[in-house]
């Protein structure tokens, strides 16, 4: 049997509980419910770590933070950790990427044979938080509420440039895939930036929400002192006091939000359509690196372990894996190894160091016991912090504040925070011990700090004098496209075209 095709589409910023099973029914996404429909869906599924690198990081890798040393948006993915696209090109796969990955570090690949665009994040040490000095906002790249304030409509931003030119480039490699020049199985990823802030889009999808009923949050904004200490260092790093949040701004800032996914399910929808009128079959992956608070508690975007930033959307379409609602808790970190086992690639020499485990077994009615970690120590913390779903259960940890504990059966919001709770303190027991036996958050503090001193001293040092950016440049041979004259014209026309001739 030879091996799968595999197309994965990724998307930032998606919160999860969006996606209860496959996109919620208000939603206008036809063609990611045509997938929804033929997938395993995976209804609660958590990011490694909710903020864009990281969580990318740990996606490809099966890695936690922590293993990688990708904590923040500047920190250097090491060219040594293999991910997926390392294990099936290893495997006898070709491998590409169209879009976004937020690779930081000389290293643009990471196992990808090939890279259509550029990224839009930049490859460098610039975005270094510094645990040095806590209470730091870094004016040029720190999020603000601006994009709160900001919603609305445009027909054109920096950030549809960018998904437009992924979606275009991903359109014709699967075109290309189709003529057969390559005989090997293929991995093709498609990572687009939506519905990442700022929350701006296109008048057609806009109008979409005209009458939507979601338009405000089921949590209102809670005053600033009410807030856990890791919100309020949430919101102090949004620079809140500079921004008055109207319910107007919310409601065009969720509206924009929701238009915005309905602009991904048509680009994912051009995609998919040049995959089947090619009469190619492959397995199909959708995923998020991390969710976005939406406004609910008076949060924005991401850097939290609450449901709406953690939470992401998972769905897998393959052989082998029953359509169909799977609730147990699973992670980002899971990806790498599924995705290995579903194509028959071997982990065996890494596994040991892999946080993730492979869901197949969850797409055939298997059961999960171990817990769902995750890990934050980028903006807005002072010190690391980490977190375990465990059934029904999460546990927050965080040197610098108290323990938190949610029952999310009964408390979906996380508004009661059962640690100094007597009847839950056997359970508060247990998930200390599983988190004490997994992480010494010491040594995690100072390997940050550590790496944080070593970036702000290189970063500064490469901006003086000549300067040779990472930013990933595409490469087209303008020698080897359309007809040239070392070419046979009759061979050109007869091998780029599919179906092929009589």
């Amino acid at each position: 049997m030879s091996a799968p095709n595999i197309l994965i589409f990724m998307v930032d910023q998606l919160n999860g509980t969006l996606f209860p099973d496959g996109p919620a029914k208000w939603l206008h996404a036809p063609n990611l419910k045509r997938l929804a429909a033929r997938s395993t869906r995976f209804s609660t599924t958590y990011t490694a770590s909710p903020l864009c690198a990281p969580g990318r990081a740990s996606f490809m890798s099966g890695l936690l933070p922590s293993q990688s040393r990708v904590y923040d948006n500047a920190a250097e993915f090491a060219a040594d950790i293999p991910t997926y696209a390392h294990h099936l090109r290893r495997a006898g796969y070709q491998t590409c990427l169209s879009g976004k990955m937020h690779f930081v570090g000389p290293d643009q690949l990471h196992g990808f044979e090939e890279r259509l665009t550029t990224d839009i994040y930049p490859a460098d040490f610039g975005w270094t938080p510094d645990y040095r000095k806590p209470g730091e906002r870094i004016e040029w790249w720190y999020h603000n509420l601006g994009s709160v304030t900001g919603a609305g409509v445009a027909e054109i931003s920096n950030q549809m440039e960018y998904d437009d030119e992924v979606a275009h480039h991903a359109r014709a490699k699967v075109y290309d895939l189709a003529r057969g020049h390559d005989a090997r199985p293929w991995c093709l990823t498609v990572s687009f930036t939506h519905p990442h802030d700022p929350y701006v889009a296109r008048r057609k999808y806009w109008d979409l929400y005209e009458d939507c009923a979601h338009l405000l949050p089921q949590i209102p904004a809670m005053a600033y002192e009410d807030h856990d200490a890791h919100s309020k260092r949430i919101f102090d790093a949004n620079d809140w006091r500079s921004f008055d949040i109207s319910d107007e701004d919310i409601r065009r800032a969720r509206r924009a939000y929701f238009a915005n996914i309905s602009y991904l399910d048509d680009k994912i929808g051009e995609v998919m359509e040049a995959l089947e009128t090619t009469r190619q079959e492959a397995i199909i992956v959708f995923v998020s690196d991390h969710g976005d608070m939406l406004g609910e508690r008076g949060l924005w975007f991401k850097m939290s372990f609450y449901e709406g930033a953690s939470r992401v959307p998972l769905m897998i379409a393959a052989l082998g894996m029953q359509p169909g609602k799977v609730d147990a808790p699973v992670s980002t970190l899971d990806v790498c190894p599924t995705l290995c086992d579903l194509a028959g690639a071997d982990m065996a020499e890494v596994a040991p160091w892999v946080g993730g485990e492979s869901l197949v077994h969850l797409g055939q009615g298997g059961a999960r016991l171990n817990p769902v970690a995750m890990e934050y120590a980028a903006e807005a913390s002072y010190a690391p912090l980490v977190s375990l779903r465990y059934g029904k259960w999460k546990f927050n940890r965080c040197t610098l504040d108290p323990d938190q504990l949610f029952d999310l059966e009964a408390d979906p919001h996380e508004l009661v925070n059962l640690a100094m709770v007597p009847e839950h303190a056997g359970t508060l027991a247990q998930l200390q011990a599983k988190c004490e036996a997994r992480w010494d958050l010491a040594a995690f503090d100072a390997e940050v700090r550590s790496s944080q001193a070593r970036r702000w001293v290189v970063y500064e040092a490469l901006r003086k004098g000549g300067y040779y950016p990472w930013d990933y440049q595409p490469l087209q041979k303008a020698s080897e496209r359309y007809m040239r004259n070392h070419m046979d014209l009759n061979n050109v026309e007869e091998s780029q075209r599919f179906p092929r001739g009589e």
